[in-house]
């Protein structure tokens, strides 16, 4: 088991979990490292930079396959079909692509966010992408089409994190107004706004059973919530400073 790390050193670094120890560093990219994603198989590492490319990495002998480029701003954030196909990027050009993770090449530019595209997923179908923005606004869009199917609006503050509940029944946001939001996927309806955090919320996660969310703030606490009563049910506090992300062990 390994855990694949971004960071500001402009490196991707790839750890052995059991002992710790870095099995290796793959460099290539000219800016800091904002978001890293493995396909589904474990094959590949999928890297976003500051220097608008997305790179594909092989994770065993860790070689670069192939450079990605259409951005034209820094990448944020990037994600992977559950099928291991297809890769979605999310820049401060405020764009939205869709590239092929095979040969490469950008399949589609979804337009329609008015400022930088924060966070973006795919539903656990792989057929709807997911968007958080600095305008404020969730978009969910057809992978297929490339069409916005709704925009989800209430947070009155950038939106920094979106993840998706493992059903597809819902859509969790965290955002600079300190709340996360519960939302319905196909109606777009806001379902609970969860309150208790006192700083932005940087980062926000599902458990693998849908019943509870985990949440990190620049209040240095993570928090944990239940999905279905918006309560609170504990808060877990040890860090120094913000805290800048957040995700469940697949046993949850």
């Amino acid at each position: 088991t390994r855990i694949i790390s971004g960071s500001d050193d402009k490196a991707i670094k790839v750890w052995n979990l059991e002992t710790g120890r870095e099995e290796r560093a793959l460099t290539g990219h000219t800016g800091p490292v904002n978001s890293v994603a493995v396909t589904p198989d474990g094959t590949r590492i999928i890297s976003g930079s500051d220097d608008k490319a997305i790179k594909v990495w092989n994770l065993e002998t860790g070689r670069e396959e192939r450079a990605l480029s259409g951005h034209t701003g820094h990448v944020n954030s990037v994600s992977v079909t559950p099928d291991g196909t297809r890769i979605v990027s999310g820049s401060w050009d405020n764009m939205i692509k869709i590239w092929s993770v095979e040969t490469g090449k950008e399949e589609r530019a979804l337009a329609g966010h008015r400022s930088a595209v924060r966070s973006v997923t795919f539903t656990p179908n792989g057929t709807r992408v997911v968007s958080g923005s600095t305008d404020k606004t969730i978009k969910v869009w057809h992978l297929e089409t490339g069409k916005e199917e709704r925009a989800l609006s209430g947070h009155p503050a950038e939106v920094n994190s979106v993840a998706i509940a493992p059903d597809g029944s819902r859509i969790v946001s965290g955002s600079d107004d300190s709340t996360i939001k519960v939302w319905n996927l196909e109606t777009g309806r806001e379902e609970r706004a969860l309150s208790g955090h006192t700083g932005h919320v940087n980062s926000v996660s599902v458990t693998p059973d849908g019943t509870r969310i985990v949440s990190g703030s620049w209040d240095n606490m993570i928090k944990i919530w239940s999905v279905e009563t918006g309560k609170e049910e504990r808060a877990l506090a040890g860090h120094r400073s913000a805290v800048r992300s957040v995700t469940f062990t697949p046993n949850g």
